[in-house]
């Protein structure tokens, strides 16, 4: 097996200079991005290079379960925080929902992986499931999927509520039952929530090769084995934003219709 290239700082550099380009485009047009940008650009390195060496001493013989779990429930955490902090349109509880649906569904699917699918066998380092270079890896691709089906999905309905509560009081006030009037609320906030990762996967091996098939190749994978698991984390990532769109819509949903139909236009604001 080829072994993968090491890359130098020197080599990273280039890919450096490259986002210094894009800032400097930006200040040329007056786009207001090139900021942003920046700051971006040091957060991902900084991150990246942080959880290197994290994952480092984590992959070390002798770690404990607990600092998997410790490791893996701050990724959810932080994940579902995230997917808040991105929307404008806002209502009480939309933080614990988010947590919530976001813990739910990528724990599952990574557990779905793990014991159904990989099946990590023993060792002696990482016995069993807790396995962190299985574990840790499989749950950060599938939150970082979810997390965006989540946060446009919280948006749009906080958006289309908000937007259309004369509509909603209409249908209320009409006879209609708290589903008959939020029904297609909820319906356009799921769609715009799976709509991303449909569209990945339309295209996956045409258009694109994804993250995970690309990092095998480059490692040295046999390509058709790298294929095979991409289709696995494809299908998981799908599943997840699936159940996860559909779960924290139904919380929001929930939270603005209470259970005698009516409709609580007071618990949205916008920030």
């Amino acid at each position: 097996m080829q072994q993968p290239i090491e890359l130098t700082a020197w080599q990273l550099s280039v890919a450096v200079s490259l986002i210094l380009i894009s800032a400097a485009i930006s200040a040329a047009l007056r786009l207001g991005l090139g900021q942003r940008l920046l700051l971006a650009a040091v957060r991902t390195t900084t991150q990246l290079l942080l959880i290197g060496y994290v994952l480092n001493w984590l992959f070390e013989p002798g770690r404990g379960w607990y600092f998997v779990l410790a490791m893996m429930s701050a990724m959810t955490l932080i994940a579902g925080i995230s997917a808040v902090r991105r929307n404008e349109h806002r209502y009480d509880g939309i933080w614990v929902d988010s947590i919530i649906s976001m813990w739910a569904t990528s724990w599952l699917m990574t557990a779905i992986a793990l014991f159904g699918i990989v099946q990590v066998q023993g060792a002696a380092e990482h016995p069993s499931w807790y396995n962190p270079r299985y574990a840790i890896p499989l749950l950060g691709m599938i939150l970082g999927n979810t997390i965006s089906a989540v946060s446009l999905s919280l948006d749009r309905i906080a958006h289309e509520l908000a937007s259309k509560r004369d509509q909603v009081e209409t249908l209320l006030a009409l006879g209609a039952t708290r589903w008959e009037s939020g029904r297609w609320a909820v319906q356009q906030a799921i769609r715009v929530g799976m709509v991303p990762t449909i569209n990945t996967m339309m295209v996956a091996g045409l258009v694109s090769l994804p993250g995970m098939m690309t990092g095998q190749i480059i490692a040295g994978q046999d390509p058709s084995q790298a294929a095979r698991y991409q289709i696995m984390i494809m299908f998981l990532i799908a599943a997840g934003t699936s159940l996860g769109t559909f779960s924290v819509v139904l919380l929001g949903y929930r939270r603005l219709f209470t259970p005698d139909h009516q409709f609580q236009p007071n618990r949205l604001r916008k920030v």
